[in-house]
């Protein structure tokens, strides 16, 4: 994927991102499933979850650490 193809995602900041907007990390929903960015460098790389793959990442983020 081109950063061209991430041109029209609808981008927005975590809610946990800091409150000066230094440490920040954006979400874009795709029709083929997510992409999350640094908002310091939007046209950097990004990365791709399916939607498989990001609701298990969602998942293991609320539970938080393991052992």
């Amino acid at each position: 994927m081109t950063a061209t193809d991430l041109a029209n995602v609808t981008w927005r900041r975590s809610t946990r991102s800091s409150a000066n907007g230094s440490d920040c990390v954006e979400v874009g929903e795709m029709s083929s499933g997510f992409a999350v960015r640094d908002s310091k460098d939007p046209d950097g790389p990004a990365l791709l979850f399916d939607r498989d793959a990001w609701s298990s990442f969602v998942t293991g983020l609320r539970r938080g650490p393991v052992g």
